[in-house]
């Protein structure tokens, strides 16, 4: 019953509240008629009917008695944001560390025993070896593991173009507590920089079923060691001492 004037705009809200963490679907549909109750001219063409069937209501004698516009809405829950103590990964320029990061995820669903989404999650940063118990198979890129999506992301595409490259990211170990639902997941972080640097990135992890949770992180790259010491001797006053070297590129 909205009344639009001609190149009017409405503005429809949709308001979103989830109390856990799994993916909500519904549609907004609009429907559109003459104030007058008019059709719309139309021609009768079977290709035109055959294109239009889906989003038009075709009156007996011919006309466009309505027009519909259907628009999907994913909800998509994302865990409560919270000052987190980033995992920090720290190595020197030109040498390469493994790292163990551990994060938790409650409010997963599905499970009889899941909490809601309002309970914090929490990140542990771990150097100890660990008992792999279970492998998992991932792919390369945005990956894709069972119920879980994961992956890295920039505050910027610079910031991307220098830390892309020398970071790779594995899930390696995952568990679910029966009794807290709470689920955690064990990545394996390679850190290999070629210069010094200090970045931030997030770790981002989307369930299958609905529900988003990011956890900070920050990239250290400190000074290489020294390659060599160069020593030039003098020979004796006003006169040039020189001492050859090469240099060799790690690219082209």
């Amino acid at each position: 019953g909205t009344r639009l004037a001609p190149k009017e705009k409405l503005d429809i809200p949709v308001l979103f509240m989830p109390d856990t963490m799994k993916i909500c679907e519904a549609v907004v549909v609009i429907h559109v008629m003459r104030e007058n109750g008019e059709n719309w001219p139309y021609e009768d063409s079977a290709d035109l009917i055959k294109d239009l069937k889906s989003s038009v209501t075709v009156a007996e004698n011919g006309g466009i008695q309505g027009i519909v516009w259907i628009y999907p809405v994913h909800g998509i829950p994302e865990a409560p944001q919270q000052k987190l103590v980033p995992a920090v990964v720290c190595c020197r320029a030109r040498q390469r560390v493994e790292r163990r990061v551990e994060v938790l995820l409650t409010g997963v669903v599905p499970g009889a025993n899941a909490m809601p989404a309002v309970r914090n999650s929490a990140m542990v940063n771990t150097n100890k070896a660990t008992n792999i118990q279970e492998e998992v198979q991932v792919t390369d890129g945005f990956s894709t593991t069972v119920e879980f999506l994961y992956e890295l992301q920039y505050q910027s595409n610079e910031i991307k173009s220098q830390l892309g490259a020398f970071v790779g990211l594995h899930l390696i170990q995952r568990e679910r507590d029966r009794e807290s639902g709470i689920v955690t997941l064990i990545f394996n972080i390679v850190f290999a920089p070629n210069k010094p640097m200090r970045n931030e990135a997030t770790l981002v992890v989307q369930c299958a079923t609905g529900g988003v949770w990011k956890f900070p992180m920050l990239f250290i790259a400190t000074e290489p060691k020294v390659d060599d010491v160069i020593n030039i001797e003098a020979v004796g006053l006003n006169k040039e001492s020189i001492v050859g070297f090469k240099l060799t590129s790690q690219t082209r």
